[in-house]
C-alpha cells in the first residue's frame, strides 16, 4: 500500500504550533499591566518587611540583561537590587564558595535579582575549568541545603534557567560580533564558551537533577523569543509571591507659597549652561 504523503501539512502544522512574532505595541501595553502589578509588589514587600530573591541564569546571550531591564525599570532600585558579582578576588577566592553572594541577601522589604549568581560553580566555573571536579560535586551535594536554609528562614526564593536555543543563541553572537552598540557585550568568556555548547548541556542537566527541590525549583523559561519570555518570566515571578495591593490615600499636593517670591529663572542668566545641541 502506497504510503500516504503528509509532509506538506506536518510542515503546516508545525509552524501553527509557533506563535505569531509579538507586535511591539502589544509587547509594551502587556508589560505595562505587568509593571502596574510589580509596584503593587513593592509596597507590599516594603509594607510587610518581606525577603525575596530571583535567581536568573541561564547560557550567554539567553537574555538575561532584557528581562532584568523590564523587570526593574518602573519600580525603586532601594527595594528591586540587582546583584551582578564580577569574578572572585583573591581575598574572596580564599572565603566559603557562598559567603561573597550572602552579604548580598535581602533585608526586610527588598527584592534582590542575581545576575547569575552561586550557581556559577554549577556552570561557567566547572565548565571553563575554574573549580575542580570535587568542588563541583560538593557544591550540588550541598547547594539544596544551603537553600533549605535560605527558605527556612523566611526568605522567598525564585529560581529561573533561561533557555535559549542554539540557533537563536548563534544569531545573537553574530549581531553582538557586527553592532557596535552591543560588542561590549561580548566577552573572552563569552567568545570561549561559544564552542562548548554542549559542555554546558551536561552542566546544566548534572545542576537541574541535582537542585531542583521541591523547596528551591527551578523553572525553565524558553527565551528565544525575547518579548514573551520578559513577560512570561515577570508574570511567573508575580505568581510567586504571595503578595496583596496595598491601598494608599490618594496624595494632594500643598499649595505653593508666594512668600519670598523672586525671579529665579532670570538670576540664571550669565550662568554655565549646557549647550542645546538638540
Amino acid at each position: 500500500m502506497a504510503k500516504a504523503k503528509h509532509a506538506p501539512e506536518d510542515k503546516a502544522s508545525e509552524k501553527s504550533d509557533k506563535p505569531e512574532k509579538m507586535k511591539g505595541k502589544t509587547y509594551l501595553e502587556e508589560l505595562e499591566k505587568l509593571q502596574v502589578r510589580l509596584c503593587h509588589l513593592q509596597d507590599w514587600a516594603k509594607e510587610t518587611g518581606a525577603r525575596v530573591i530571583v535567581v536568573l541564569e541561564g547560557r550567554d546571550a539567553a537574555g538575561k540583561g532584557g528581562f532584568i531591564k523590564a523587570l526593574t525599570e518602573r519600580v525603586s532600585p532601594r527595594v528591586f537590587r540587582v546583584a551582578a558579582l564580577p569574578a572572585p578576588s583573591e581575598r574572596e577566592k580564599t572565603q566559603l564558595f557562598m559567603q561573597r553572594y550572602i552579604q548580598h541577601f535581602p533585608a526586610g522589604g527588598e527584592i534582590v535579582i542575581f545576575d547569575r549568581s552561586w550557581y556559577n560553580r554549577a556552570g561557567v566555573e566547572y565548565v571553563m575549568g575554574f573549580c575542580s571536579e570535587e568542588e563541583h560535586r560538593d557544591f550540588l551535594e550541598i547547594c539544596p541545603k544551603a537553600e533549605r536554609w535560605i527558605v527556612g528562614s523566611g526568605i522567598i526564593l525564585i529560581k529561573i534557567w533561561l533557555e535559549v536555543g542554539m540557533e537563536e543563541q548563534d544569531r545573537r553572537f553574530h549581531a553582538r560580533v557586527n553592532d557596535p552598540l552591543r560588542q561590549w557585550k561580548l566577552s573572552p568568556m563569552d567568545v570561549e564558551s561559544y564552542s562548548r555548547w554542549y559542555d554546558y548541556s551536561r552542566a546544566r542537566d548534572q545542576m537541574l537533577a541535582a537542585t531542583d527541590r521541591e523547596e528551591s525549583p527551578w523553572f525553565i523559561l524558553r527565551s528565544d523569543d525575547k518579548k514573551r519570555a520578559r513577560l512570561n518570566g515577570i508574570a511567573h515571578i508575580l505568581s510567586q509571591i504571595p503578595y496583596e495591593r496595598i491601598d494608599r490615600p490618594k496624595v494632594e499636593l500643598p499649595k505653593r507659597s508666594n512668600k519670598h517670591k523672586y525671579d529665579d529663572q532670570s538670576i540664571l542668566v550669565g550662568r554655565r549652561m549646557v549647550a542645546s545641541v538638540y
